[in-house]
């Protein structure tokens, strides 16, 4: 079938653009940056899902589309309000986040019930691992988004696999599931790089002369 076959390639190219930018966005400490890697890889993240979903049957694709639509519109703005940094950028940054967790439920809730039943679970699942990365993206430091990302990255693997995909001639996604994998590679390399650096800072500040 010639048709989904173009599909699914192209789905595939797009992947490899979105793991550039989802493996480059863990390496970044300044969430401006981050937020701005991010925003653009949701990009391609979205539009790989959408030729998956013609390719193998939207049903099962919806919850993921919605998803990445939802992480590109806050991905973007997450880095203008960052950037600015200023006590009314904060101010509409926590009010902006609180409406995107009530649209995440909502949204959440719509598209959990109307996936199939049998792989409703991946999708509760997701849901929720969904609002604990978005709550973990906008809290300080660089922990509580890296935590996260990786129980998210795990419930996201879950929907590129035959447990999920139960229709259409391709029954793996696998740049759906790359993709996954690169975020938590890129969590494992920015911890062991931040391990490095920490034990240099310990040697230094102990050969330091009094």
């Amino acid at each position: 079938m010639p048709d989904l076959n173009m599909w699914f390639v192209a789905a595939q190219l797009l992947g490899l653009v979105t793991i550039v930018f989802e493996f480059a966005s863990y390496q970044i400490k300044d969430k401006p940056k981050y937020f701005l890697a991010q925003g653009i890889g949701s990009v391609f993240w979205t539009a790989m899902f959408i030729c998956m979903g013609i390719a193998t049957g939207m049903d099962t694709m919806l919850t993921i589309i919605v998803a990445a639509t939802y992480s590109t519109i806050r991905n973007l703005v997450f880095w203008r309000i960052f950037a600015k940094n200023t006590a009314r950028s904060k101010e509409f940054g926590i009010n902006f986040l609180l409406v995107m967790i009530v649209i995440a439920v909502a949204a959440g809730i719509f598209t959990v019930m109307n996936v199939p039943e049998q792989v409703r679970w991946i999708h509760i699942f997701g849901l929720c691992a969904a609002l604990a990365f978005v709550i973990g993206q906008y809290m300080p430091g660089v922990h509580a988004v890296r935590i996260t990302v990786v129980i998210y990255a795990i419930a996201v693997i879950l929907t590129q696999t035959p447990l999920n995909i139960l229709y259409g001639d391709f029954r793996w996604n696998v740049i759906g599931i790359l993709i996954e994998l690169a975020k938590i590679s890129s969590v494992v390399v920015f911890y062991l790089r931040f391990s490095k650096q920490g034990e240099e800072h310990s040697v230094l500040k102990f050969e330091k002369p009094i």
